[in-house]
């Protein structure tokens, strides 16, 4: 019972705290547009990959990097 005294405030805190962040995400504009993330990635980068320093100096790639 004694442990009660102690767990309720702090568990109030917790939760407290929680909404404070979450208002502050609203807030900051964190939730403004979900989906453009997600469709960055689909969309690929516009340029093509480049080969690499090791690549241009005729280097062979060891098995083990690929």
């Amino acid at each position: 019972m004694d442990s009660l005294y102690l767990l309720l405030p702090v568990s109030v805190l917790l939760v407290l705290a929680l909404i404070g962040v979450f208002a502050w995400a609203v807030n900051a504009g964190q939730f403004d547009d979900l989906d453009r993330e997600g469709w960055r990635v689909l969309e690929g980068g516009e340029e093509a990959p480049t080969a690499t320093k090791a690549q241009q100096a005729g280097v062979p790639l060891d098995p083990g990097q690929l």
